[in-house]
């Protein structure tokens, strides 16, 4: 999955695409490259973000979402309206990062589509979710809310095999937190449902290496733990860097399976 940020304020490539063109043309780039789907977000969810109106979130996407037509799109929002106009435009999954509770309208319009959708975790919301959080087992916890999600999807007619689960790195997690659920990650595939996994760039990868300069991960940094992540379930890494991860993985892969060909 591609990223593609059309916002001002994004933790690592806020304002570089916002320009409705530059949007277009690095989403495409992002297809090329190799991304199965690209995911488009009109409102930064980075810690401390604040929330943006729908109608200027609906001005941001909705153009770059018309100029990506053909190209496997998700929409990176929780906003009902934005979803619906989205999925109008071609879009095929809805990535929430409030996993249906940000607004009471979002599971209607996802059954509705018959979209996918990705139910992420997140403790607090992203002006909040920084601040101190605790678990009593980050991996457990985060596990019970995705089957209490999962649950509730299903209940507003939303198909199982519609869905996919994220388990929210970086969002109300310390570092050791994120660490520790890429290194479980295989205990979220009991759930029965694809995860999906974004560590590209974030602020973990910073503190792993330990630069006090970075505002952001690494290349490689974010390389690695797509591996990691991959080598433990992840259907889908959320990435940044399209190219590089996609040529990280098919070497994965070919270990894996032994042989250079499928």
């Amino acid at each position: 999955m591609g990223v593609l940020n059309v916002t001002p304020d994004s933790f690592s490539d806020g304002g570089r695409f916002l320009a409705p063109d530059d949007a277009v043309q690095h989403g495409r780039r992002l297809a090329v490259e190799g991304a199965a789907i690209v995911d488009v977000g009109g409102e930064s969810t980075r810690p401390g973000a604040g929330p943006v109106s729908a109608d200027e979130e609906l001005r941001r996407v909705v153009p770059v979402l018309e100029g990506l037509a053909g190209i496997p799109m998700s929409i990176d929002t929780s906003k009902a309206v934005v979803a619906r106009r989205a999925l109008e435009l071609g879009a095929e999954m809805v990535n929430d990062v409030t996993a249906l509770r940000g607004d009471p309208g979002m599971a209607a319009v996802v059954a509705e589509g018959d979209a996918y959708v990705c139910l992420m975790h997140m403790q607090g919301e992203p002006r909040t979710m920084q601040a101190a959080p605790h678990y009593d087992d980050v991996v457990s916890d985060v596990l019970g809310f995705l089957e209490e999600r999962i649950a509730f999807a299903v209940e507003r007619g939303i198909r199982e095999d519609r869905i996919c689960v994220d388990p929210g790195i970086g969002f109300g997690k310390t570092p050791d937190q994120n660490l520790e659920l890429i290194r479980r990650l295989r205990e979220l595939l009991m759930l029965g449902r694809p995860v999906l996994v974004g560590v590209s760039r974030k602020s973990t990868l910073v503190k792993v290496l330990g630069d006090p300069s970075a505002m952001s991960g690494s290349v490689s940094a974010s390389v690695g733990a797509a591996v990691a992540a991959y080598e433990r379930g992840a259907w889908m890494l959320r990435v940044h860097d399209v190219t590089e991860t996609v040529e990280a993985l098919a070497v994965a892969a070919a270990v894996e399976r032994g042989r250079v060909t499928v």
